[in-house]
């Protein structure tokens, strides 16, 4: 893990080569972080890949959290690796809430998610109008393991990653409404599915 100054120096020539791209550095809890401007993410990850002297070539979890109450609301976190020098830094990228307060969708048996194989970048209200989604580029092309991991932060907190060469539901039922790791979503809402539910189990002691 680079130190402060290390960390400090991959942020400054960063922002050389792409101007703005890291917003604010972080060294707590034995982490790195470079805290980067969303619609430059693409550029920081691409020279921390290819950049002989880093060479993190490897992403090994790319997550989602929703800090709510906060603002921005929203963070999507890169764990990158040099395999070389068996060292880790992490990304993040703040995205703000594009959707009114009062905007948040309640899962209702109804209504249906939005899908498409490109992603969409909107929700369904609860009165039915139409309620953005917060969006970012995807890094699939950059780090092929991001494929399933950005599928799974759309399916849990219904974040857009642009350019995703298929963005749908990985762990939820494709009917399913919502967003069920956002802070905001109602808990205790669904009923847990056993097969006994279903079928009636075979009473083997009669």
């Amino acid at each position: 893990m680079p130190d402060a100054p290390g960390l400090e120096l991959i942020a400054q020539e960063i922002n050389e080569a792409h101007p703005g791209a890291v917003t604010e550095t972080a060294l707590e809890h034995g982490r790195a972080t470079l805290i980067v401007d969303p619609d430059r993410v693409l550029d920081a990850l691409r020279w921390l890949r290819n950049t002989d002297a880093q060479g993190y070539r490897f992403l090994s979890s790319l997550h989602a959290a929703d800090y709510l109450p906060a603002t921005p609301r929203f963070a999507v976190h890169y764990e990158l690796i040099c395999r070389d020098r068996v060292e880790r830094i992490n990304v993040k990228a703040l995205l703000a809430d594009p959707a009114p307060a009062n905007g948040t969708r309640v899962a209702t048996a109804s209504a249906s998610p939005p899908h498409t194989p490109a992603g969409e970048a909107e929700d369904v209200g609860d009165d039915g109008e139409a309620v953005p989604l917060p969006t970012i580029d995807s890094c699939v092309e950059l780090f092929p393991t991001a494929n399933f991991q950005e599928r799974e932060a759309y399916d849990f907190f219904g974040i857009v990653f642009r350019g995703h060469p298929d963005l749908s539901r990985i762990l939820m039922p494709e009917d399913y409404v919502g967003w069920p790791q956002r802070r905001d979503f109602p808990v205790g809402g669904e009923p847990v599915l056993f097969t006994h539910n279903e079928v009636e189990s075979p009473r083997w002691f009669e």
